[in-house]
């Protein structure tokens, strides 16, 4: 899903997806059931599944669900390890700092950030979730741009946030961090040739 090789609404074909995989169906089955506990697929009335369907509104509306979730690990994380973690996140944003990179290496390398910046964090449920919302977002991604297509990204912004860190101002890195996830799903869409104002 994450590479785009299947699209929204298409049927799952366990069967040939099990000879794929070289597994029996029972354990691939209990992973259907898991992704769709996460939202990715979707059960078709007993018919088996199917990929779930993406809409304009859930990509807005994931944006200032993943920045409370990830704003609230930062409120949970001790601040003397906050300010380790952001000298740390700082070293990051300064070795990837291209205006421009591969789609593909800026969602791994912007995955390692921002799981870095959370890992002091205590709370595994809430980890989890903010997993989950990732992989929603992942989705879009993955139909919006190829992996390989060259796109606008912003290293001030994680420096940004890494000062914030250091400092101990962690409403100031907040702020920074909303501001990080709404403009990098702007660069996105405008990658994409999609306007924010469009979406809804």
């Amino acid at each position: 899903m994450r590479a785009g090789d299947v699209r929204p609404g298409e049927s799952i074909n366990e069967v040939q997806l099990a000879a794929e995989l070289g597994v029996s169906r029972t354990p691939l089955r209990e992973a259907l059931i898991a992704l769709e506990s996460e939202g990715q697929i979707e059960s078709e009335n007993g018919k088996g599944f199917r990929f779930v369907p993406l809409s304009a509104r859930e990509f807005e509306e994931l944006c200032p669900i993943i920045v409370a979730l990830e704003s609230l690990a930062l409120d949970l994380s001790p601040a003397d390890e906050l300010a380790g973690i952001g000298t740390q996140l700082a070293a990051l944003a300064a070795e990837f700092n291209d205006d421009v990179a591969q789609h593909a290496l800026v969602n791994r390398r912007d995955d390692e950030w921002h799981n870095l910046m959370l890992s002091a964090c205590p709370n595994q449920r809430l980890l989890d979730e903010i997993a989950g919302v990732r992989r929603a977002i992942h989705r879009y991604e993955s139909l919006l741009v190829s992996d390989d297509v060259m796109v606008e990204r912003s290293a001030i912004e994680h420096a940004d946030i890494a000062r914030y860190l250091v400092a101990g101002d962690l409403p100031a890195a907040k702020e920074a961090l909303a501001a990080n996830w709404t403009n990098g799903m702007r660069r996105l869409l405008a990658d994409a040739g999609i306007s924010w104002e469009r979406l809804g």
